[in-house]
């Protein structure tokens, strides 16, 4: 392998990859980069056996040939060299690096140990998703994914692919988000679900392409993403979500509309209170207003009301703060719609500018 590459195109590319490199490789070969010049680029590939990231790079090739680096080192050494030209060859299972005054040779591993990753994407075989939907519904319901590496499956969100939408949905167990956007077309239904820490990649390279391509393969249990000259894939995640439509209420008893940016302040207040008191705040629908109330036998108390649009009966409901405060950030249109049949059941939380888009918090249990 011999080829000429820009640092500043070949750093930014490493920033990229190394995210993907195990840090804990129980195999030697996947702590490094896998470098492959072939006719006019230079791809740059990183796996930790379930997620993986290749990148495309314009390259003046001498001669094709693949070679795998440590990460750190190769990273770090590019990271340091000045803008311009740099230099490499590789020799038998090292690499030369020449530009801006610097000379060096990094120790490195047969490519034939590498693992395959993907480092194409077939666009007649994958989803055209819009940029912009897509990178707007992600915020959407990836608060609301679960931490708890004890219920994997919650861990990820749940792709529904049907006719001509596609659903994301994300849940805890205690609160649920859905958002749907819509496509041009899909050839097959699917349901598939895809680890968090893939999308949070998406979301943070995709901001620079016109479109994301997706491509699920279902018998490789494998889902891959293509932004222009970067390919992202991982191991979907699997096991049953949970039948989420079961516990979507179909009406409500109570609808309440409220200004967004002054029910957050309402449950920003609260909190200072709510913190040393399990996280509850207490909100009472009244007639034409809502009361939002927290105390701490520590801290004190307080209280704060707010006009509302309010059909139905009055009920007193209590929430985590943090849940309400999660949704209501995300919340793109100036109005929230609140929608109650009991202090038991689940609130319906929307926006009523966005359809699309629905939350659920489960409310919290006050024993009396």
């Amino acid at each position: 392998m011999d080829l000429e590459v820009l640092q500043e195109n070949l750093s930014k590319a490493l920033s990229i990859t190394s995210r993907f490199v195990s840090s804990r490789a129980q195999l030697p070969v996947l702590a490094n980069i896998l470098l492959k010049g072939d006719k006019t680029k230079l791809t740059l590939s990183a796996t930790n056996l379930e997620t993986s990231a290749s990148i495309s790079l314009g390259a003046k090739i001498k001669e094709d040939g693949e070679l795998t680096i440590p990460a750190k080192t190769f990273f770090e050494v590019v990271g340091n060299l000045m803008p311009g030209t740099v230099h490499l060859t590789s020799e038998k299972e090292s690499l030369r690096i020449t530009g801006s005054g610097f000379s060096g040779r990094i120790s490195g591993m047969n490519a034939s140990d590498f693992p395959k990753v993907p480092q194409t994407i077939k666009k007649d075989e994958s989803i055209d998703l819009s940029k912009t939907e897509f990178l707007k519904a992600l915020p959407q319901v990836s608060f609301a994914v679960s931490s708890d590496e004890g219920r994997p499956v919650l861990t990820g969100i749940l792709f529904i692919l049907s006719k001509k939408s596609l659903s994301l949905v994300a849940t805890d167990g205690f609160r649920l988000s859905r958002k749907t956007i819509s496509l041009e077309r899909v050839e097959k239904e699917i349901k598939t679900i895809i680890p968090k820490n893939i999308i949070s990649e998406v979301s943070r390279e995709g901001e620079e392409n016109e479109n994301i391509l997706l491509n699920v393969k279902e018998k490789e249990k494998q889902v891959i993403f293509g932004l222009d000259n970067l390919i992202l894939s991982s191991r979907v995640l699997e096991g049953e979500f949970p039948d989420f439509e079961k516990i979507i209420p179909k009406s409500s008893s109570v609808k309440v509309r409220v200004d967004k940016e002054e029910i957050l302040r309402a449950v920003k207040l609260s909190s200072v209170f709510a913190r040393d008191s399990a996280n509850i705040v207490k909100m009472k629908i009244m007639k034409d207003s809502i009361k939002l109330s927290a105390e701490s036998s520590q801290v004190g108390n307080q209280e704060t009301t707010l006009d509302a649009k309010v059909e139905g009966d009055g009920i007193e409901i209590s929430f985590n703060y943090k849940f309400l405060e999660d949704f209501l950030r995300v919340v793109t249109g100036e109005e929230v719609l609140m929608e109650f049949n009991n202090a038991s059941s689940p609130g319906v939380f929307t926006d009523p500018k966005d359809p699309a888009f629905l939350h659920l918090i489960m409310p919290v249990k006050i024993q009396n």
